[in-house]
């Protein structure tokens, strides 16, 4: 008896929880034909007492629908909008196209603009060459060239205490090694060293070599 209570509570529950579904035959907008007919009556009444005889279906609800217009508006539905394409860009040239071209020029107006471009030619003469001073300082190119040694290779003799402090100190005073070069020649290098900036005695001062030179002049 027990079990039976409880599937009799059981089903009271789920028809409780069931949802209802309209009729099948209900007009649509509308829960049954029953709604659908006394709100038809009701129009005729309504009809009757304004004296129209025409009969005017009810209108269903219409829940949850958007209008055409504001489709339309949020571009839902409608044909997209495409951007204009230039059929022609005139930022560029268009003078291999023959088709283009042949439409607004002819033999004579192409002769008289290459005549007009002929004309506003203008040729530059050549000049002399600028003369090398006499006095430039030591020709470093030409002491590369000459070089009977490479870099680090003594050729020259130097004196056996040569710090280090000091080859660093005055090479730092040079923008370039080709300017310390130079100065070094000047100061009379290779075979003296005055400022005791080419200490392994290669005869090439603050770490200047001649090879570049060599190269380019080989090739």
């Amino acid at each position: 008896m027990k079990v039976q209570g409880f599937a009799i509570a059981g089903i009271i529950l789920l028809q409780a929880c069931t949802p209802t579904v309209p009729a099948s035959n209900a007009a649509p907008g509308f829960q049954s034909a029953t709604q659908f007919e006394a709100e038809r009556a009701r129009r005729n009444v309504e009809l009757a007492a304004s004296g129209s005889t025409s009969f005017a279906a009810p209108t269903p609800v219409q829940t949850g629908t958007i209008g055409s217009t504001d489709l339309a508006e949020a571009g839902i539905g409608a044909d997209p909008v495409l951007p204009v394409t230039p059929s022609n860009n005139v930022a560029i040239s268009d003078e291999q196209d023959f088709s283009a071209v042949s439409s607004r020029e002819s033999i004579e107006s192409d002769a008289a603009r290459r005549a007009a471009q002929a004309a506003a030619r203008q040729q530059v003469a050549p000049t002399a060459l600028p003369t090398r001073p006499a006095n430039t300082g030591p020709n470093i190119v030409a002491y590369a060239l000459n070089a009977p040694n490479v870099k680090g290779q003594e050729w020259y003799s130097r004196f056996i205490f040569a710090m280090q402090s000091r080859f660093q100190r005055n090479c730092a005073k040079y923008g370039s090694p080709d300017a310390a070069q130079r100065d070094f020649l000047a100061r009379g290098g290779p075979d003296r060293d005055r400022l005791g900036i080419d200490p392994d005695g290669d005869g090439f001062a603050c770490g200047w070599d001649p090879a570049p030179f060599k190269l380019v002049a080989s090739n």
